[in-house]
């Protein structure tokens, strides 16, 4: 334990809190060890079964977690801490945020005027002309969407239906590697993560299959551009594990497709095989603007009906101004040109970096989306070897549980002539690195 942190409180709850926030404000790290159960009590003037009902409820939330006679220790990615990216040092080119080119989203231009309305948006949380838009988006994959209904983003939806969903304790399987805000939302909300194997086609079905068997009470995947392999699903394996899904209809299927085209060829997707209990968000976030938090979900009346009343009961809806900007952008021919002018570049950028690197005998995924996934052995020599030649890209270890390491390269802004130069670089720092192993 970081030896400047002292833990306070008189109370389970008081000494849970004092954990949580030297976690969150950095005095207590990953790994820190927490002091044992009867010196803490006597420290605090309180009884070890206090300390002990502290300690619990901090493992319930994914905080820390306890190792045997190694004692109790602040968990590696601890929900509190959520896994946030180091900041970008000055001078480097940033290959690290996932973020899209900001030359291929659309100037936002809420509606000039809207006019004020007696009482509250609760009667009425959707507005007809998006709600029409939304159903159009999902029905050009096949996806049922004669029900739908809005949130504030992928992980406010994914969250609302989990916490209504499972109780604490309840298992769901994740892709590993995977997104990363995911794998720390799902211990924040008391769930124990059960990871599953990710290839080019997404998620394993062996994978999924040894996670079925655990006990899972839900699945939370991506079908198209996985963060961060860039994975698709195949018309295939999306068939191989809707098969395996139909063998445990109580098991809640949950699809983040972040990255839903506006037009082309449909994508696979299990909504589009109708689970028994299934959801399926999109988010425009990465298509129209970062800042525009909103997000479209279809999913079986029961799921969608217990999204919306739990966000009665929080939020209530999503603002109409939000709304009406949606339905402008979705509306506009020479916005959905423009999306369609940045998938092609993303398109290209990624294939560029991918053949360079692998002119050099490094192997890259990243079939679609934003990045590149890049398998080393050591993620630390590779990271801080590509900073001294002005590259900055992410190490992986936040976007995974039990996958070997890799690091990400986001190449959305990655023009294909730089991409050579980092290509070389990359290929000169392995070499590097296997001259030290090799010793």
């Amino acid at each position: 334990m970081a030896t400047q942190y002292a833990i306070q409180g008189t109370t389970a709850k008081g000494i849970a809190a004092s954990v949580e926030r030297g976690v969150a404000e950095g005095e207590l790290a990953p790994g820190d060890a927490l002091p044992p159960v009867r010196r803490l009590a006597d420290e605090l003037g309180v009884s070890p079964g206090t300390v002990a009902t502290a300690y619990k409820e901090l493992r319930g939330r994914g905080l820390v977690v306890t190792r045997g006679r190694g004692g109790t220790v602040v968990a590696e990615a601890p929900s509190v801490a959520s896994r946030r990216p180091p900041r970008v040092p000055e001078g480097l080119v940033d290959l690290a945020s996932g973020l899209p080119d900001p030359a291929f989203l659309p100037v936002l231009r809420p509606p000039a005027e809207v006019r004020p309305v007696y009482g509250s948006h609760r009667a009425a949380p959707r507005l007809a002309a998006l709600e029409e838009l939304t159903r159009a988006w999902f029905r050009r994959d096949g996806v049922p969407a004669e029900r739908v209904t809005f949130a504030h983003g992928a992980l406010d939806c994914v969250a609302r239906i989990l916490s209504v969903e499972l109780r604490p304790g309840d298992a769901v399987a994740v892709e590993d590697p995977g997104f990363h805000h995911l794998l720390d939302l799902v211990p924040a909300l008391g769930l124990r993560t059960v990871p599953v194997a990710v290839d080019g086609e997404g998620v394993t079905p062996d994978a999924l299959r040894a996670a079925l068997r655990a006990g899972v009470r839900a699945v939370v995947l991506s079908p198209r551009a996985q963060t961060p392999t860039g994975a698709s699903f195949s018309a295939a394996r999306r068939d191989e594990l809707g098969a395996l899904l139909g063998g445990f209809p109580d098991v809640l299927v949950v699809e983040d497709h972040y990255f839903a085209g506006f037009d082309g060829p449909p994508v696979p997707t299990l909504g589009a095989l109708g689970p028994a209990r299934w959801a399926q968000v999109r988010t425009v976030s990465k298509r129209l603007g970062v800042d525009l938090r909103w997000a479209g979900l279809a999913g079986d009346e029961v799921t969608l009906a217990r999204h919306d009343g739990r966000m009665l009961m929080t939020s209530g809806w999503i603002s109409h101004l939000l709304q009406e900007t949606v339905v402008g952008l979705l509306s506009d021919p020479e916005v959905i040109r423009l999306v369609a002018r940045g998938e092609a570049a993303y398109a290209e950028r990624r294939g560029a970096l991918i053949g360079a690197l692998g002119a050099r005998g490094v192997r890259a995924a990243g079939a679609e989306g934003l990045n590149v996934w890049v398998p080393v052995r050591d993620e630390s020599a590779v990271v801080n070897g590509l900073r001294t030649h002005g590259w900055w890209v992410a190490a992986g270890a936040r976007f995974r549980i039990a996958a070997p390491p890799a690091v990400r390269i986001t190449a959305a802004t990655l023009l294909p002539e730089a991409a050579e130069r980092l290509a070389a670089d990359f290929a000169g720092v392995l070499g590097d690195a296997q001259a030290t192993y090799g010793g």
